[in-house]
């Protein structure tokens, strides 16, 4: 039987009126990276925090690297790491000091230097935390998150506010974090993290789980391997004329008309034929695979929400 590092089945979880999580089933796999995808308000954070101990669910069952947390939580504690949202340090406290700080918490703890070194924050040990750029806070509150040499550890968009620079270092811990055979649950909103880091993605709105599988299984799920984007010169013509005569949904997103190909070749022909046939002032058509973007707007719709 396949060892897991995360199992929960129906959790729920009400703030007052507000259903924040409505029955919840997960399994995360020992070794594995999983994320969590999702909009503004679809859940993720009170998933995690749950998962986490940090709040308790209103029902459900959980079980953290095969114990329970109601029965089990000090054992559990020493065995997780956790990186919030934000993390609050004093701002006299240093680099090296807060390391020191947080391993004296734990009976095992990682050496401040090998964290410093695998965050490549050497220089900055003697630096006050409130000196760091936001990129090197990030990377400190990761450190403070393995300190215990966790075997799970919880990383709540970690990569949020941060320059590409300073996110792909977050990306090259994370994986290191696999490479040494630690089980990561993320949570993010970000379509090419999730896609990038993830084995695999649980795309979650309105407190559920709306689908899963690897990034490549949920994008072969569109059953559109690619789209066609249709830039014109000044200003675009009307779209309902042009969707009436290609026989297919087409939508306008900012300067650009995108229309989902089934059969690129065959698909591609008509669409030109219909530019041709409407004279349409076409600057430029771009042909793209389907992304991981495209499944997360299908099943979580277009509208913004805060």
């Amino acid at each position: 039987m396949e060892l897991l590092a995360i199992e929960a089945s129906d959790l729920q979880k009400h703030f007052g009126n507000v259903h924040a999580v409505r029955g919840l089933h997960l399994q995360v796999k020992c070794g594995e990276v999983f994320g969590l995808l999702g909009p503004n308000g679809a859940g993720k954070t009170t998933s995690l925090e749950m998962l986490e101990g940090l709040v308790k669910p209103d029902s459900g069952e959980i079980r953290i690297l095969g114990m329970d947390w109601r029965s089990q939580g000090s054992a559990i504690r020493h065995r997780i790491g956790v990186q919030f949202q934000s993390t609050q340090l004093d701002d006299k406290v240093k680099v090296r000091e807060a390391l020191e700080m947080f391993g004296s918490y734990y009976a095992k703890s990682r050496k401040p230097d090998e964290l410093l070194q695998l965050l490549q924050l050497e220089d900055k040990a003697d630096v006050y935390q409130s000196k760091l750029s936001g990129g090197q806070r990030q990377r400190l509150a990761l450190g403070l998150a393995l300190v215990s040499d966790p075997e799970l550890v919880f990383l709540d968009e970690p990569t949020t506010g941060l320059d590409p620079q300073a996110r792909q270092s977050l990306w090259d811990l994370v994986r290191q974090l696999k490479n040494e055979g630690r089980t990561v649950l993320l949570t993010t909103h970000y379509m090419d993290e999730a896609e990038a880091l993830c084995d695999r993605i649980g795309i979650m709105d309105q407190g559920q789980i709306l689908q899963l599988g690897t990034p490549r299984e949920l994008i072969a799920s569109l059953n559109q391997p690619s789209y066609a984007e249709i830039e014109f010169q000044g200003i675009a013509p009307d779209v309902q004329t042009f969707a009436k005569h290609l026989g297919r949904e087409v939508e306008v997103k900012a300067q650009h008309w995108v229309v989902a190909l089934t059969d690129a070749k065959r698909d591609l022909q008509h669409l030109l034929a219909c530019v041709e046939t409407l004279n349409l002032p076409m600057q430029q058509l771009h042909v793209r695979r389907a992304s991981l973007e495209d499944v997360f707007l299908q099943r979580t719709g277009r509208s913004l929400r805060d």
